[in-house]
């Protein structure tokens, strides 16, 4: 999973460094794009739930039962969106443990799911990503692949885009990625994304492109 960090109001940025990528329990992530404060709640209540559950019943929900319930709660916030504005459309992805693969679902404003069988990308950049991606995927690709074309995704949607952000080498801000396989939920390390970008632009760009500074480790 990958996500800008770029947050808007209107045609203000509002914020530059937003976390878009949630872990939802050790085999699953949430990305969220929409209304933040209302995506926000919506990833810590999920959180909350799934947790719950599994100190009830003692074993892991089932990633459809996952996804049914933020299904669910998606759908309990169609009056905001359709009152307020207050859209949010989660993506969410994992490792299914009982199917041994990793599993991606996408949701409408009604609550509506539906389960994608490669790579899907959502928020208002989502066409120009999904776009890169359709272009670069193919079966089989390793890790470093995966991130690296989420990368260009992310790069490319940002050219076309402006809620969408791309790299900033001057405040060391760089999108978020994560790893989701049989071993959990991993992150990305920022100084990793910052090098990969860095060997983006200078793939894209005539000029040498001097290497990028990360702001450090992130926290866990």
């Amino acid at each position: 999973m990958a996500g800008d960090r770029r947050a808007t109001a209107g045609n203000i940025i509002a914020h530059r460094s937003m976390e878009k990528i949630y872990p939802a329990d050790r085999y699953s992530g949430v990305a969220i794009a929409g209304a933040a404060g209302a995506a926000m709640e919506m990833v810590k209540l999920f959180q909350l739930q799934l947790e719950h559950y599994e100190k009830l019943e003692g074993v892991t929900l089932s990633f459809e039962g996952k996804a049914n319930f933020l299904a669910q709660m998606v759908r309990q916030n169609l009056p905001a969106a359709m009152q307020m504005g207050l859209v949010v459309v989660p993506l969410f992805a994992g490792y299914d443990l009982r199917r041994k693969r990793g599993r991606i679902f996408t949701f409408d404003v009604s609550g509506g799911r539906y389960e994608e069988s490669d790579h899907q990308a959502e928020g208002s950049g989502g066409r120009d990503a999904r776009t890169t991606i359709k272009l670069g995927w193919r079966e089989g690709m390793t890790a470093d692949q995966t991130i690296d074309l989420a990368i260009a995704a992310l790069w490319e949607a940002a050219d076309e885009d402006s809620a969408t952000g791309g790299p900033d080498p001057i405040r060391g801000i760089y999108p978020m990625v994560a790893n989701i396989t049989e071993s959990g939920f991993a992150e990305v390390p920022e100084a990793t994304v910052a090098q990969r970008f860095t060997a983006l632009l200078a793939q894209k760009s005539p000029v040498p492109v001097a290497p990028a500074p990360a702001r450090g480790a992130k926290k866990s």
